[in-house]
């Protein structure tokens, strides 16, 4: 198989276990975001913008993308990321909502590879996963990163409710801030993690005793 080739087969690989046909769950949480729009804080196109922008730039985005290139880089630190990836969690939520989708990626990979990876949380089991692929690390976590958004702005379009285009718009509007954080967390040290995207902690915090709900976060 030629170089090109293989790198096309290792971008289908990756854009296989990113889709939304991959059986993460990932379309049950939101993230806060249902408690955002219950409340009206988020409530048009324009607010969805500036809430994605936030949690991407600022908050669990931004904290996956770093952690995702460390374990491409580092796999055998992964238990050391995990442990990380745990404590930055916010609410109890957030943390079911990384372990859950992680641990779901990790049977579905070990299911079609008869491999036994151990289950870790989301962005540290893909770095593992995905750190044998001959693909530039910037890549992988863009893409990363435009799943996690895409199914925020999903979450968005069902329940505000947003016509699908012009949810689209504001999925397509923040592909320069994805490509940006991508190549800013693959020179990032650890010591640089963290976020500051209270809004969307509290939301989060508060969903967990909201009385309706169609979202798990």
């Amino acid at each position: 198989m030629s170089t090109e080739a293989e790198t096309t087969s290792a971008l289908l690989q990756l854009t296989q276990w990113l889709s939304p046909a991959f059986p993460l769950g990932a379309f049950a949480y939101s993230h806060g975001l249902e408690t955002a729009i219950a409340d009206g804080t988020v409530c048009d196109a324009g607010s969805l913008e500036r809430w994605l922008t936030v949690v991407l730039t600022q908050g669990a985005g931004r904290s996956d993308a770093i952690l995702l290139a460390h374990a491409l880089r580092a796999p055998d630190q992964a238990d050391a990321l995990s442990a990380l990836a745990e404590a930055l969690a916010t609410s109890k939520e957030r943390w079911q909502e990384t372990q859950s989708q992680g641990a779901a990626f990790v049977r579905t990979v070990n299911a079609m590879t008869n491999e036994s990876a151990v289950e870790r949380p989301l962005p540290v089991a893909l770095g593992v996963a995905a750190a044998a692929l001959p693909l530039a690390p910037a890549q992988v976590v863009a893409l990363y990163l435009h799943g996690f958004t895409g199914n925020l702005a999903s979450a968005g379009i069902r329940f505000i409710p947003l016509g699908q285009s012009e949810g689209q718009a504001v999925l397509a509007r923040l592909k320069e801030a994805i490509v940006a954080l991508a190549e800013a967390a693959v020179e990032a040290p650890l010591e640089d993690i963290g976020g500051a995207a209270f809004g969307a902690d509290l939301a989060a915090i508060r969903h967990e005793e909201q009385e309706v709900r169609l979202f798990r976060s």
